[in-house]
């Protein structure tokens, strides 16, 4: 302590008046003499010793306080939940996780597995920061990025009529059992809307959210299923009991965005997921 309002004042870069107003001010709230100015220098009183250590406290705090904030504007720190649909996250985020993992271990970084529809829902309504999504969205409540573009694939049984084709349309399944996922899934509206522009129901007999089992179903001769392209080609290898075909119609595709709400705080840690999926997913 430097024991003189002319050498803290000095120090602070004030008058020594506004130092001297300063302390009185706060002797006027408190109601107690914090110095004792009889002697030749100002000594602090009992009351003044309490409040100039609870003040190095605060002083203290307020550093640390800078500190952790500095961490998380460099994304050393924070809490991150990501919406990641199964088919999604399952062929395009192993990698991506561990190395953000790795890169920033002070993210707690958690994954809500959703079907693409309830993620979107769920960045809408501000329950998740950021999340991978299918198909058109609302471009005016969301940003995002576009990081994979794909086509739907007809998955048959060789045994049916279908399988003799080289290109079907939706209109072309009137009579088909349906194998889908269920209604959390994007693609499981995109089917139904493109069912309903061709004048006709689904007669949807089962939905998984599990697409071997969907394989499996079809391979059993329960129904057809619609798969990615690139799905197919890393999983399915065209078997005495399963063909694919390509649709005609071309607005059913695996269109996947990372999307984030538009106009809305992100924290530090989702600026950061962004940033690097991008990079990867983009660049990579």
């Amino acid at each position: 302590m430097r024991k003189s309002f002319t050498k803290a004042a000095r120090h602070l870069y004030v008058t020594q008046p506004t130092i001297s107003k300063m302390v009185r001010d706060i002797e006027d709230e408190l109601g107690m003499v914090l110095l004792d100015r009889s002697g030749k220098e100002i000594e602090l009183t009992d009351a003044g010793k309490i409040v100039f250590e609870q003040s190095q406290k605060i002083v203290q705090s307020f550093a640390h306080l800078s500190d952790e904030l500095s961490d998380l504007t460099h994304a050393k720190r924070g809490k991150l939940t990501i919406g990641l649909p199964p088919m999604i996250g399952i062929h395009f985020f192993p990698g991506i996780l561990s190395k953000f993992r790795s890169n920033f271990p002070g993210i707690d970084l958690h994954i809500a597995e959703y079907g693409a529809k309830k993620v979107a829902d769920s960045v809408s309504e501000g329950l998740l920061e950021v999340g991978a999504t299918v198909g058109a969205f609302d471009q005016q409540l969301f940003d995002s990025f576009v990081f994979f573009d794909d086509a739907i694939r007809l998955v048959v049984h060789r045994s049916s009529p279908l399988a003799q084709k080289e290109l079907i349309s939706i209109k072309d399944l009137r009579e088909e059992s349906f194998i889908m996922f269920p209604d959390e899934f994007s693609l499981h509206g995109m089917i139904t809307k493109c069912c309903d522009e061709a004048g006709y129901q689904p007669r949807i007999v089962f939905e998984s959210s599990q697409w071997e089992f969907m394989l499996k179903m079809v391979s059993e001769g329960f129904g057809v299923a619609f798969l990615p392209e690139s799905i197919i080609k890393k999983t399915v290898q065209e078997t005495d009991s399963i063909v694919t075909i390509p649709l005609v119609n071309k607005e059913l595709n695996w269109r996947l965005s990372m999307i984030w709400k538009k106009n809305h705080y992100l924290s530090y840690a989702a600026r950061t997921w962004i940033s690097e999926t991008r990079s990867a997913l983009i660049h990579g």
